[in-house]
């Protein structure tokens, strides 16, 4: 199974928010097209028809368990789980 596949699917299961790496949640939402603005240590994402700003801040290696939880709520409102 591909790195992708893997962090998608974990995202996607919600057993381990704490445990998706920062730079893996990155490249899964650039990957469905986001946009990427950096300002300091905030990783803003945006993409076209999505009402949702992502602020992405890095805990470590591990991205911020509430901002996986966001990712997941976005990805399921707008059905970016089969895009890529």
């Amino acid at each position: 199974m591909a790195r992708q596949e893997r962090v998608q699917e974990d995202v996607l299961g919600g057993k381990s928010d704490a445990n998706v790496r920062f730079d893996d949640l990155r490249n899964l939402l650039l990957s469905f097209g986001f946009k990427e603005r950096t300002r300091g240590s905030h990783h803003l994402l945006s993409r076209r028809g999505v009402a949702e700003r992502v602020n992405l801040q890095r805990d470590g290696s591990h991205a911020k368990p509430y901002q996986v939880r966001q990712v997941r709520r976005i990805m399921l409102k707008y059905r970016l789980a089969g895009e890529e």
